[in-house]
């Protein structure tokens, strides 16, 4: 257990000892039981918000005298309770492939690509502990936690808070020490999750900054660990995130249109909240997680890592007839008919009727994009 004054204790997780007393809070605010009504029961009408919330209350109430560790928290409330019923209510089925070639005794960074704000680190924990691995602390912005209630969720969750609203300057510090953190936690045995670059990939065009493995390689430099040393004590796992249906697809194509156009894009109040809970309540079809072969070694620099955590992860990448059908309709071609039938094409499509050309196009991109940069790895590869 960390104690509250160390080094990190302004962006740690809660601890165990928080658990309690933290859950015990939140269990009287109105807009928490809300949502989490509204996610394990969403046909309550509303009319009957007020008897939803006392149901809730009296549910994870029910729990409090089991829950006395973030790991209880995790498995009894959180996987056991609001993750099962997003999973029952909007998942077909999510499975994982390369867990059996990981150490379950080992810590490690995961490194992911990153398609919903809340929902990427959250369900691969689940998978891990379906699959019997201790769960990661995972990574938030800041600009998630509009308020102390969503900064108590967050922090209950392992979530690790990534301060953004600071200068150039404090940033690149802040950065050292988030790494510093990352590393002391490895090596303490506790695995992380990082988002392979800031914010989502709208475009489905996963790409790593190499500025997260620079950052935790110069946290340590002045310790006198090289590079290679760096990789072997803080082995790298890229993670392929695959969603067969993106519940967010035509808002993010939407701000991607709307930069192009304007050359910005202004996010509005609690933006990043309402893309979240739509996020969690809305139809995802399958998902898949693959975790690739740890980088332990036989890198120079942060770029050569980079470019191996992309080829893993655009190689993992589950492609879905949503891809597929994506793919062929905007460029005109049959290369992958075999993967979808006409009606399931035609079904795909009917979701954008709506919709201008320019703004479907943009969403096409962001299924047929996982396409073309697989089949780029795949040529790649064949090459070397």
């Amino acid at each position: 257990m960390q104690s509250k004054t160390d080094d990190f204790s302004d962006i740690r997780p809660y601890s165990d000892e928080d658990i309690p007393r933290v859950l015990s809070h939140i269990l009287d605010n109105k807009d928490f039981l809300s949502a989490v009504g509204e996610i394990i029961h969403p046909k309550i009408p509303y009319v009957l918000l007020k008897v939803k919330r006392n149901f809730i209350k009296h549910k994870i109430e029910g729990l409090l005298d089991e829950i006395k560790t973030v790991d209880d928290y995790q498995h009894l409330l959180l996987n056991g309770v609001i993750l099962d019923a997003i999973i029952d209510k909007s998942v077909d089925k999510m499975t994982s492939s390369g867990l059996d070639k990981l150490d379950k005794q080992k810590a490690y960074l995961f490194i992911s690509n990153h398609r919903d704000i809340a929902l990427d680190p959250t369900l691969m924990n689940y998978e891990l502990e379906k699959n019997g691995f201790p769960f990661t602390e995972i990574t938030f912005g800041d600009n998630l936690m509009v308020n102390n209630v969503m900064g108590d969720i967050i922090r209950m969750n392992r979530g690790v808070v990534v301060k953004r609203s600071l200068s150039l300057r404090d940033r690149f510090i802040e950065s050292q020490r988030l790494s510093a953190y990352f590393y002391k936690r490895i090596q303490e045995g506790r695995s992380m999750w990082v988002a392979q670059k800031s914010g989502r990939a709208k475009d489905g065009i996963d790409l790593t900054n190499p500025a997260i493995i620079k950052m935790l390689h110069m946290s340590q430099k002045g310790r006198g660990i090289t590079f290679e040393q760096l990789l072997e004590k803080c082995p790298i796992v890229p993670v392929a995130i695959s969603y067969e249906y993106d519940p967010c697809d035509i808002r993010k194509s939407r701000e991607l249109m709307y930069l192009k156009l304007n050359g910005y894009y202004k996010k509005k109040q609690l933006e990043d909240l309402v893309s979240i809970f739509r996020g969690v309540r809305r139809y995802k079809g399958n998902i898949h997680f693959h975790f690739g072969t740890p980088i332990t070694g036989g890198f120079s620099n942060a770029q050569e890592v980079s470019d191996e955590v992309d080829r893993q992860i655009h190689l993992g990448y589950r492609l879905w007839e949503s891809n597929y059908i994506a793919y062929d309709t905007l460029y005109g071609t049959d290369t992958y008919k075999e993967h979808y039938t006409e009606p399931k094409k035609m079904k795909f499509l009917l979701r954008y009727r709506g919709l201008t050309p320019e703004l479907k196009d943009y969403v096409l991109n962001s299924y047929a994009n996982p396409v073309v940069m697989q089949q780029k790895a795949a040529a790649k590869s064949r090459e070397t």
